[in-house]
């Protein structure tokens, strides 16, 4: 859902004075909504998805939560998970590549007989595309039920339940996304979750209809163990090089004018930020991640699996939680690598690997200031700068949470106050 031009003019607004400054009024476990124009659509909406807002509700997952804390944490971690498959429509692709599995019984010699019968294009769309609707139309059900149940757990639990201890867990403690565009992301999210679903859903039909062009396999033998097991990383840094670059050229001033900069209205973001941008940068992501299996043989459980890993991973990363890899992921930058992306524009384009970032010199430097009016990565060096653009500078740095970092000193604003005060002196 694009805002209309009026929400539309009030964003900009925003996002060139300081949008910085704007945070949410809580008053208990409620969120007071300063919009007294909030017609009846929205107040409904934000009872449906925000349902762990309600006072018993909220009270009643307490107590669970203090009884079973492990459950609660086991489950926030799934649902987090799920939503993170189903929110594009992914979900039904695995569903078929499983269903083909069965049906083929991962035997190499198994043929289609609709080869034989496609003399037309039209033939080829009724063959190719059978039974598209029956997959379509479920595939938005239960994107749709996942999405705000478990999606209404999933923010009492990060956005409420600790709402008053964001030092501890926050990427930007002392920020919040106003309730107005809360509402925006997860709208805009939900119409992204149908244009997925349908993209799915046509590549499901043509894969479930033996398509041709798809290089998904079945039989784990077919190319050899190898590959089985080499494909895994090719496919993965292939699509996370070609999203590196992609992501970077919509940071160019005319695509992140038209397209782009839809999605970073959220400086400060959520999980549910994730989808929520442009429907033809969404579309255009949607053919990306597919475009591997037109490329390479890979098999359908591999594929799955870093698809799986990579939504995941994007939900983490859009939640404004302080998240940390893993031992076992040296690629994967924590979450506020991507935090930083948001609060600082055109820096840190890599999603799973920040090794682009570092080799074509992309990386946020501490030495340099950013800013939404910076293109091409290069930001501006502190000497360089206005006496107002390192005060915005020390502003930003202040509301990173330190604990969010690896590396001590990467909120650090000695050296920015230091060159403001010669500043001064000059």
């Amino acid at each position: 859902m694009v805002p209309n031009p009026e929400i539309w003019d009030e964003i900009n607004k925003i996002g060139e004075t300081d949008r910085a400054n704007l945070k949410s009024n809580f008053t208990g476990n409620q969120i007071k909504i300063k919009n007294k124009k909030e017609n009846a659509s929205l107040a409904l909406f934000s009872k449906l998805f925000f349902w762990g807002e309600n006072k018993n509700l909220d009270q009643a997952l307490r107590k669970f939560e203090a009884k079973m804390p492990s459950v609660a944490s086991f489950l926030a971690t799934v649902a987090m998970f799920i939503i993170g498959i189903t929110a594009r429509g992914e979900w039904a692709l695995f569903a078929v590549y499983f269903f083909k599995y069965l049906q083929t019984g991962g035997n190499d010699g198994y043929v289609e007989e609709t080869h034989e019968m496609i003399d037309s294009m039209q033939s080829w769309f009724n063959i190719r595309f059978k039974d598209y609707f029956s997959v379509f139309i479920p595939s938005v059900i239960v994107g749709y039920v996942l999405y705000f149940g478990l999606g209404g757990f999933l923010h009492w639990y990060y956005y409420v339940r600790q709402r008053e201890t964001p030092e501890t867990w926050k990427c930007q403690p002392t920020r919040w996304i106003t309730p107005e565009l809360e509402r925006h992301e997860i709208m805009l999210g939900s119409t992204c979750l149908v244009i997925g679903s349908a993209i799915s859903a046509a590549f499901c039909t043509y894969v479930m209809n033996d398509g041709e062009l798809s290089r998904v396999y079945f039989n784990s033998a077919d190319y050899g163990y190898i590959w089985l097991i080499l494909q895994v990383p090719v496919v993965f840094i292939y699509q996370d090089y070609i999203t590196y670059w992609t992501h970077r050229i919509y940071h160019t001033p005319w695509l992140y004018k038209k397209f782009h900069k839809l999605h970073h209205i959220y400086k400060t973001p959520t999980a549910f930020s994730v989808t929520a941008i442009h429907p033809v940068e969404f579309t255009q992501l949607q053919f990306q991640y597919i475009s591997a299996t037109l490329i390479f043989p890979v098999h359908w459980i591999n594929f799955a699996a870093i698809m799986m890993y990579t939504y995941y991973h994007g939900i983490l990363d859009h939640s404004g939680i302080a998240f940390k890899r893993h031992w076992w992921q040296p690629w994967q930058p924590n979450a506020i690598f991507h935090d930083n992306h948001h609060q600082y524009f055109h820096v840190n384009y890599g999603f799973n690997i920040d090794l682009w970032d570092r080799i074509h010199g992309t990386y946020r430097q501490m030495d340099r200031i950013y800013s939404e009016k910076m293109h091409y990565a290069g930001g501006k060096a502190m000497s360089e700068a206005t006496a107002e653009e390192l005060q915005t500078e020390i502003m930003e740095r202040e509301s990173e949470n330190p604990l969010a970092h690896s590396v001590q000193g990467s909120t650090d604003t000695k050296d920015i106050l230091l060159t403001l005060e010669s500043k001064k002196v000059n």
